[in-house]
């Protein structure tokens, strides 16, 4: 069994996203892979989350940050909403007739439950299958992709460990799959 890994090329983080935007429309599964990707949040987290972690119904917007105890460390992260995560939340919000502050971001079978992590496995991996992607994605491939785009564009290293919580940059750069990615440079600029 492979590890999961990052989606690496921007074209194909536009088809994940619009995949249940255009072609097998669902709002809540878009949105769920649009906050996924640009939060770097376990999916365990993102499927626990309420409307009221996201939005101010007293207010009427979209807070600046989720505030989340995250379930696998206990330790409390501060995530900031960026442009493109509240503009699928908000489209998807829109989409709901009847919207409380206590549901589930992303209902389940019932208005109670929330999706299972199990049924979001399934419809990011169809969404992946469908769209013939190379290499086999799942939902933690949301939280890694957020970090390897990071890192990509400059982010300092020390900070990717502090939001993974990793004890070293070594590990955090395995779980990224940036050695694989220095190792096929070489094989890639040596061409005898």
């Amino acid at each position: 069994m492979g590890t999961t890994q990052p989606i690496r090329d921007i074209s194909e983080i536009e088809e994940l996203k619009n995949y249940y935007y255009y072609e097998k429309p669902n709002l809540r599964n878009y949105a769920l892979i649009c906050l996924g990707i640009n939060s770097a949040l376990r999916i365990s987290d993102l499927l626990t989350l309420r409307w009221d972690n996201v939005y101010d119904f007293m207010e009427n917007h979209f807070y600046k940050h989720i505030i989340v105890i995250e379930q696998k460390t206990r330790k409390q992260a501060q995530i900031a909403l960026n442009k493109n995560a509240r503009h699928a939340l908000d489209i998807y919000k829109n989409s709901i007739l009847q919207l409380k502050p206590e549901d589930f971001l992303f209902p389940g079978k019932t208005p109670s439950s929330h999706l299972s992590r199990s049924q979001a496995f399934r419809l990011i991996k169809e969404a992946g299958q469908n769209l013939h992607f190379e290499t086999s994605i799942s939902c933690h491939s949301l939280r890694k992709t957020f970090g390897y785009h990071a890192w990509k564009s400059g982010a300092q290293p020390a900070i990717l460990m502090n939001i993974y919580n990793h004890s070293s940059f070594h590990i955090t750069k395995r779980y990224l799959g940036i050695d694989q990615d220095d190792k096929d440079q070489i094989f890639l600029e040596v061409n005898l």
